[in-house]
């Protein structure tokens, strides 16, 4: 396949994930979690074009009304190789293992240091204008650009590791600091929203040492001066703070939700998947997802091309939307037309609006003359999922699709495997996944709160940025998806809490199990993604960055999502 010529380069920022510890007790909050670098990497692409063989076709236009036939826009990644070979089951620990530890410790503790040290240089680079000579710098002007979410945390992280590590922090200039120890150059408003992340984790600090009284004050501060209607800053701290308190009255048995609450934290994975208007506004309104759904159909049509008889089975088919992409794409091969195309949702609720889903997607394939047709098997446990309940064809080519369908299964280990199980019998061509890319499945919870606070800070700044502060859609998003989110991760444990993301590294040793190797996402995949995020104001905003064969798609540099593509073996 030919690929889209590539020109302009464009920074990218790359994730340092988190350190992730195995203990199942709550130690105290260790400071050096904050030595997080975000770093940029710049590099070119090969110019090549594309064809019209296996791609999307292009619903875009630009403001004349002319069609893109050809990337103006290019990409630099930073690339790794990762070949993950197949192992025998025998050879992994179990699953709960597996997905817990997620991320490497720290080599040491000059890493640490050296990691900080890092930092401080980004700061430099990241926040502090120009110098104009050797001996004076620039003063950060207020009314100039606002600091991001993400740098108001650090900002926050670092005023906490000043106060909470002294001591440790003796070997490193803090002279060097854009701000020094002071708020020198900031606004009103950001002095106010770093006091409150320092506060937060100072807070959060007290929690894992049991000072519940000390804690519960320095939440009062926080819920003074923050709400769910300010900036980005102020809501995330506004439903952090909200989680930390459920948190304190469950350690002190003072939890009076009884089964309502259990009810609803069991119900959350269920709901975030349900079909829903507002969900689909969202999708319409912003361009994370939608990068991800275009990407992902090019790589599910990479893996299929040049078929006639196409069979894609979609474990989180929701409102359909990509299938509609993956239509238009299918119809638009001319030197290979698709003859049918059947879809497979597999689901284990919300039957009803799936079928509604379905009976549009045929409408929509009439539109267009495609020969399609729609089965759905609704199942009520996982492990009921069986292979013949597919109603598969030995002609047909199999695709398999999963956008967030996965990770409400990785508290149901028996019912993950045994779905990969399934999908390893039916050799499909070609399994595209996309899931959240954030480590927010570790049993400690000092992890879990450090990578939430910086996973959900992105989001709110995204929203904010894309939809604005009075949003209607945005505010129900943040609180009934987000904040539940937040509070499941922060305040709840064991089987409650349900909301457990894992990076890509631990989904390639998971897929290593059955087999699956990942192939390289094509340029065309890369070149749809980049194409959406250009159509919407704040698209500037969304980065992209490989992972080995990956693709990782963030806000500001903060991995959101990541897309694979797999073959079994």
């Amino acid at each position: 396949m030919f690929f889209p010529s590539v020109y302009e380069t464009v920074s990218v920022i790359k994730y340092k994930p988190l350190k992730v510890m195995k203990s199942n007790e709550m130690p105290p909050l260790d400071t050096h979690i904050f030595r997080k670098i975000h770093n940029y990497s710049i590099g070119n692409v090969e110019n090549r074009e594309i064809d019209s063989h296996g791609k999307l076709p292009l619903l875009y236009e630009d403001g004349s009304g002319n069609k893109y036939n050809k990337a103006t826009y290019g990409f630099s990644f930073s690339t790794g190789n990762h070949q993950v070979e197949f192992e025998p089951l025998k050879s992994f620990h179990s699953l709960d293992a597996l997905f817990l530890d997620t991320t490497p410790p720290f080599h040491s503790y000059e890493h640490k240091m050296r990691e900080l040290a890092d930092i401080e240089s980004q700061y430099s680079e990241l926040i502090k204008p120009h110098t104009q000579s050797h001996e004076k710098a620039v003063q950060h002007d207020p009314s100039g650009p606002k600091l991001s979410t993400d740098a108001i945390i650090r900002l926050g992280g670092e005023r906490f590791i000043q106060s909470c590590s002294s001591t440790s922090m003796k070997d490193i200039s803090i002279s060097n600091h854009p701000y020094g120890g002071s708020f020198s150059g900031l606004s009103d408003e950001e002095v106010k929203d770093v006091q409150l992340i320092e506060n937060l984790l100072l807070s959060s600090e007290k929690v894992t040492k049991q000072q519940y009284e000390r804690s519960i004050k320095l939440l009062d501060w926080c819920d003074v001066l923050s709400c769910s209607m300010e900036n980005p800053v102020q809501r995330l701290v506004h439903y952090f703070s909200k989680a930390l308190r459920e948190k304190i009255d469950k350690e002190n048995g003072g939890d009076t939700s009884g089964g309502s609450k259990k009810k609803d934290e069991a119900n959350l994975a269920e709901r975030v998947m349900t079909p829903s208007a507002t969900a689909t506004m969202l999708y319409e309104k912003t361009p994370l997802y939608q990068a991800g759904h275009f990407a992902g159909v090019q790589a599910l049509v990479d893996g299929l091309s040049g078929l006639k008889n196409v069979h894609v089975i979609d474990l989180s088919i929701k409102q359909g939307t990509q299938c509609t992409i993956l239509m238009q794409a299918l119809v638009s091969q001319p030197n290979c037309p698709i003859e049918h195309l059947k879809i497979t949702a597999v689901g284990t609720n919300s039957k009803q609006k799936i079928e509604q889903t379905g009976v549009w997607l045929k409408s929509f394939a009439e539109s267009i003359n495609l020969s399609f047709s729609f089965n759905l098997v609704i199942v009520e446990d996982m492990l009921d999922f069986k292979k013949g309940l597919l109603e598969l064809d030995p002609d047909e080519a199999l695709g398999v699709y999963t956008s967030c369908g996965l990770w409400g299964m990785i508290a149901q280990q028996d019912r993950l495997e045994s779905l990969m199980k399934v999908i390893r019998s039916i050799k499909p061509l070609v399994m595209v996944v996309c899931e959240v890319a954030a480590n927010l499945n570790s049993l400690n919870f000092v992890n879990r709160f450090i990578e939430g606070l910086f996973f959900f800070g992105a989001l709110f700044d995204f929203l904010e940025e894309c939809l604005g502060c009075e949003d209607e859609i945005r505010t129900f998003t943040e609180s009934m998806h987000f904040g539940k989110g937040i509070s499941n991760i922060v305040a709840s444990e064991g089987a409650e809490r349900v909301m457990r993301h894992v990076n890509i590294n631990v989904w390639r040793k998971f897929f290593a199990r059955f087999g699956m190797k990942e192939t390289e996402l094509s340029m065309s995949s890369l070149y749809q993604a980049k194409l959406v995020v250009e159509k919407f104001p704040c698209g500037s905003g969304c980065t992209f960055d490989r992972d080995g064969d990956s693709l990782v798609i963030g806000w500001k540099g903060t991995p959101i999502q990541s897309l694979s593509s797999w073959k079994f073996s």
